[in-house]
Formats: C-alpha cells, sequence, structure tokens
C-alpha cells in the first residue's frame, strides 16, 4: 500500500513538474476562441440569450388556459344566526314556547373545493408581446456576436503587444551576443597591444545598456502577458506562451478594403440599431393593441361540504362557465400619451443610427489612412534597417582590418539598434492599424 501511495505522489508531481515546463502556447486564434469560452461579456450574452428564451415560453404561457385548484376549510366556534321576522313568531303551534332568537343557514364544518379555469380568447397584446419577445432573441444573438467582436479587438490589442517584446527580446539578444563577440576580439586585440583601452571601455559600456534594455524588455513581456491573461480570463498564477511570430504575420489587405463602399450591416452595432428599431415598432403596436377589446371564457366548478360533525352534513356542488369582456372607453389621454412616447423614443433610436453611420465613416476613413500611412513607413523603415545593418557590418570589417575606429563601430551599433526598434515599431503600428482597419468594416 505504502509503495502504491509513493508511486500516486510520484506521477502528480510528475505530471505537475511537466505543466509547468511546457505551458499552453497559444496562437493569436488560439487566444481569441479561449477568449470566446471564458470571457464574462461572452457568457453574460448567452446567459441574456437563454433568458430571452424563457421570456418567449413565459409569453406563450399566458395565451393558454389557467388552471387552479382552491381548498377551503372553516370550523364555526360560534355559528352566526339571522333574526326571524315576527310573523315567524305566529306559526309556532306552541303559545308558550320562546321565541326563537334567529336561524342558522351556517353549519359548524364548512370544507369547499373547488377547480378554476380561465382562458383568452381575444387580446391584441398578447399577440404582439409574443412577436416582441422572439424580436428580443435576435437582439441579444446580435449581442453575443458585438460582444465577440469586441472580445477579439480586446485579445488582438493585448496579444500584439506580447510579440513585439518578444521580437525585441530576440534582437536584443541577438545584438548581445554579437558585441559579445566583438568585446572578446577587441580585448584580445588591446592584450596585443592594438587598440587602447578606451576602445574596450566604449563596447563594455554599449554591452552594459543592451543587457539593461533586454531586463526591461523582460519585464515589458511579463506585463505584456499578464494583461493578454486578463482580457483572456485566463488563470494569473498559470504560464502561458504565444506563438505567432510578429514579422511572419499577414500584413495585407483585400483593395476592396481600402477602397469599396462602406458595409454598414457588417458592423454589428448597426443590425443592433435595426433590431431596436423592429423593437420600437413592437412598442407602437403595443400601445395601439390598448385601445382593442380582451374577451376572456371563465369555467369554474367546486363541491361544498356544510355540517355540523362529518356524518350528518350534506354536499353541494356548483359549475359554471361565463364570458368576460373588457372593453375600453376612455382613460383622459393616457393611451394617447403612451402611444405618443412610444413614437418619441423610436425616433431617438433613428437619431441615434443616424450618428452611428456617421461614425462608422468617419471611422473607417481614419482607418484606411492610418494603413497605408504605416504600410509606407514599414517599408521605409525597413529598408533604413537594411542599410543600418550594411553600415554596422562594414564598420566592423573596418575595425577589425585596422582601419576603422571603434568609434564609428559604436555610431554604426546605435544606428542600427535605432533603425531595428524604428522597425518593429512600425511593425506593430502596421499590424494594429490592419486590425482597426477590419473592425471598422465589421470585419
Amino acid at each position: 500500500m505504502q509503495a502504491l501511495l509513493t508511486y500516486v505522489l510520484l506521477f502528480v508531481c510528475l505530471g505537475l513538474s511537466a505543466q509547468q515546463a511546457n505551458p499552453p502556447v497559444f496562437s493569436l486564434q488560439d487566444a481569441v476562441n479561449y477568449a470566446y469560452e471564458n470571457a464574462n461579456s461572452i457568457r453574460n450574452a448567452r446567459v441574456d440569450i437563454l433568458d430571452a428564451e424563457q421570456n418567449i415560453r413565459e409569453q406563450l404561457s399566458t395565451g393558454f388556459p389557467q388552471i387552479s385548484a382552491a381548498l377551503d376549510y372553516t370550523r364555526y366556534l360560534k355559528v352566526p344566526v339571522l333574526p326571524l321576522p315576527e310573523a315567524f313568531a305566529a306559526l309556532n303551534p306552541d303559545p308558550n314556547a320562546p321565541a326563537p332568537e334567529g336561524i342558522a343557514f351556517q353549519r359548524k364544518n364548512n370544507f369547499t373545493g373547488g377547480l378554476n379555469v380561465s382562458g383568452m380568447l381575444f387580446d391584441g397584446s398578447f399577440f404582439v408581446g409574443l412577436r416582441a419577445a422572439r424580436a428580443s432573441r435576435d437582439y441579444f444573438n446580435l449581442q453575443l456576436e458585438d460582444a465577440q467582436r469586441q472580445v477579439r479587438n480586446q485579445v488582438t490589442q493585448s496579444y500584439f503587444p506580447v510579440l513585439l517584446t518578444s521580437t525585441n527580446l530576440e534582437i536584443v539578444e541577438r545584438n548581445i551576443s554579437n558585441l559579445e563577440k566583438l568585446l572578446r576580439e577587441t580585448e584580445a586585440q588591446y592584450e596585443a597591444g592594438f587598440v587602447e583601452q578606451l576602445d574596450v571601455d566604449r563596447l563594455v559600456l554599449s554591452l552594459n545598456n543592451l543587457r539593461s534594455t533586454r531586463n526591461d524588455l523582460e519585464q515589458q513581456r511579463e506585463n505584456a502577458l499578464r494583461a493578454l491573461k486578463f482580457s483572456l480570463n485566463f488563470p494569473e498564477n498559470q504560464p502561458l506562451d504565444v506563438s505567432e511570430d510578429l514579422e511572419a504575420l499577414e500584413l495585407e489587405v483585400e483593395s476592396a478594403a481600402l477602397s469599396s463602399d462602406v458595409p454598414y450591416q457588417q458592423r454589428s452595432e448597426v443590425r443592433l440599431l435595426d433590431q431596436t428599431l423592429a423593437l420600437q415598432d413592437l412598442n407602437i403596436d403595443l400601445q395601439k393593441a390598448a385601445y382593442l377589446p380582451r374577451l376572456s371564457l371563465v369555467g369554474s366548478a367546486q363541491y361544498q361540504y356544510q355540517g355540523d360533525s362529518f356524518s350528518d352534513g350534506f354536499w353541494a356542488p356548483t359549475a359554471l362557465v361565463g364570458l368576460s369582456a373588457a372593453i375600453p372607453i376612455y382613460d383622459f389621454g393616457g393611451r394617447s400619451s403612451r402611444l405618443e412616447r412610444a413614437r418619441l423614443d423610436k425616433e431617438k433610436v433613428v437619431n441615434q443610427r443616424d450618428d452611428l453611420v456617421r461614425s462608422i465613416d468617419l471611422e473607417v476613413r481614419n482607418a484606411r489612412g492610418s494603413f497605408n500611412a504605416a504600410r509606407d513607413r514599414l517599408e521605409n523603415t525597413r529598408q533604413n534597417q537594411e542599410l543600418a545593418q550594411r553600415i554596422y557590418e562594414t564598420t566592423q570589417i573596418k575595425y577589425r582590418e585596422g582601419v576603422g575606429s571603434s568609434i564609428e563601430v559604436v555610431q554604426a551599433e546605435q544606428q542600427l539598434y535605432e533603425a531595428q526598434a524604428n522597425y518593429l515599431n512600425a511593425l506593430y503600428d502596421t499590424l494594429v492599424a490592419k486590425e482597426d482597419l477590419y473592425i471598422a468594416l465589421g470585419q
């Protein structure tokens, strides 16, 4: 038994170690899919859809017959009586008998059991309410789509900084490796008497600056990972890594995205307002239905028992059916005011939709301009990075051959680092601009 427990504990420890050694690695699409399943805003949107389904069932149930039962038992400790008219005393054959104080129409024990049924024959508000409940389900489906769009945007905006810092770290690590190699060569030349201590010091200073930059980037990456976990609703205490390569992501967009008409219906906000307008129309119909009469069918059956005891009483059955009609006539303008308010509410939604369409036009124009500018800047910084790389390599060759100075190497090195940073920032801005463009187009 002890050996079995040892094996179990060893297996659990190995499993935990494997999980810590191999954290989940998410691509951008993996991160989005995870957020779709775990983001609380999407969970709430799904709950709203389920609630809308129950609302439809609730509205539908009001159109079917309503059945209820009632049980009632009463024990009279003092049975109530009614006084008798004086004429009843003349009917008594014994003139010496005392006059009765009254007559009782109840027995001590009273038990009633009944069944009531009511059904709607016509009610205009029922049919409008049922249509509104079904329309609200469509509205909440659109809200789910809008929540997914917002979550995707949040995840993307959180994912790209992780890639940016990761790529920056790779470049800095590569620069540190190259500079360490150059420093070793320079120290060897110093020991041989070919260079000065100043040349070594300059390289050590540059290396220390790079290592400091690496430490800052590592902290930035941790912060970016925490922000990504938050947007994913991923456990903070569990490790997570990303798999995409910033420079391998697709940067091009379809030509139609830069020149075609704005597809307003692809934006979930527009469809939400369109559905809101449909709901406002149903609200107007509901207020109009208040002018119509309501007709209902009612039925009831009951058995009543009365007796001074439970053995000498009697049962009295009762059954009835009937019609009930509620006919609105005049309410001093209450219904007309509610109808007018419903129309005013719709007018506000129409104005909101107009503002939304104009803001989408502006958003798309700005997104297209930003993407074109970011793409041009990216191409410029790419060329500058290639040029800075060639300059740096040339100055290193000249320095090793003794025809260049360490100052030229340090200057070329700083220009290269600046060109690399500018290129990565331009690459990041282009990816963000592309994502913003697709979001503006509702894609």
